[in-house]
């Protein structure tokens, strides 16, 4: 099965992640399909970058979505609302 799950990345008390699709038995850090953006939680406003087309395409296909990311993706779809809502 597929998931959707951040993969961490950076240096000691420097942590970021990447968001990527996986194999669900795969490890955290291991072998993964594709890179689905970035995120970053010591940053200030917005933290993230997320490609929604290709989000969009891996849940299209069963893929699941861990608790942290699912609220990211709250977040990506909130503020792209409240941007198209402005224009």
């Amino acid at each position: 099965m597929v998931i959707i799950r951040l993969r961490r990345t950076g240096c000691n008390n420097g942590p970021s992640f990447r968001i990527v699709a996986t194999d669900s038995r795969s490890p955290r850090d291991g072998r993964f399909i594709e890179i689905l953006g970035s995120y970053d939680p010591k940053k200030k406003g917005e933290n993230y970058a997320v490609k929604m087309d290709r989000v969009d395409y891996w849940l299209g296909n069963g893929a699941g979505v861990s608790e942290t990311v699912a609220s990211i993706l709250r977040r990506a779809r909130k503020a792209k609302a409240a941007e198209s809502a402005e224009a």
